[in-house]
């Protein structure tokens, strides 16, 4: 199951889980990027399930659930992908704003978890999608950060509390790999003024893509990991190595 599947990370672990043989259930909140990685996985020849749906709503999620299991039985691996967030200071931000960040970044991974959980066999796998900015101050993201910082120690404890069942949990914690949504959150950060472009890469010297977080979904999702729990793997290009060390692009 990959929450947050219509594009980027999401529908590039979808499609790599189901070339290696995965069976899907796949949802986003946008129907039409929806359809296209439900086309793709199809392709691969695997069933999938695909269903629009905002995760936040625990009433759609329930049913969603429902369906799954009828069709598919247990749920082997989740992928926690959803999310999103709006560049704005702090202080600007407006409570429904916070209320809004809360729950897409974080109550909406609980409660899917609580979900599926009961549905997962022993040594199952859940892989949540955290950031860089969980691990470093976050200007502009304060709530945003907070709460990837709070689902990275979320997927810490649970690697405890479910580690009798033998269900790892795991996260990867991505930067450097624009997709549609860093865009637009790059672009509301220039003011609106075309596409963003970065200004320096990370230590590697390029710039990832969706595909690279996608491989390291899939290893965790797989028994290559079967003794990997509780850990985040950066997947950036060496940024958080560098902590503040920036290599800057040429003129």
């Amino acid at each position: 199951m990959v929450t947050g599947a219509g594009q980027g990370l999401g529908r590039a672990s979808a499609v790599l889980m189901a070339r290696f043989g995965a069976r899907l259930a796949v949802s986003d909140r946008v129907a039409n990027t929806l359809a296209e990685t439900e086309r793709e996985v199809a392709a691969t020849g695997q069933p999938v399930v695909a269903r629009q749906l905002d995760v936040r709503d625990r009433e759609a999620v329930a049913s969603f659930l429902g369906d799954v299991s009828a069709e598919f039985g247990p749920v082997d691996i989740l992928v926690n992908n959803a999310g999103g967030t709006f560049f704005s200071p702090f202080l600007d931000v407006s409570e429904k704003g916070e209320h809004t960040l809360v729950l897409e970044n974080f109550v909406q991974v609980t409660s899917l978890i609580r979900g599926v959980v009961p549905l997962m066999p022993d040594g199952g796998a859940i892989v949540n999608l955290t950031s860089i900015e969980a691990h470093q101050a976050a200007p502009g993201f304060a709530v945003y950060g907070a709460m990837k910082a709070a689902l990275a120690q979320l997927t810490r404890t649970l690697a405890l509390e479910l580690a009798p069942r033998r269900i790892r949990v795991n996260a990867i914690a991505p930067d450097a790999i624009p997709t549609g949504g860093d865009r637009d959150v790059r672009a509301e950060m220039l003011g609106g003024g075309g596409e963003y472009e970065p200004a320096v890469v990370p230590p590697l010297g390029f710039m990832g893509d969706a595909e690279d977080a996608a491989a390291v979904v899939l290893f965790l999702a797989s028994d290559l990991s079967r003794f990997v729990t509780g850990t985040t793997i950066h997947v950036d290009g060496g940024n958080w190595a560098a902590g503040g060390w920036r290599r800057v692009k040429p003129d």
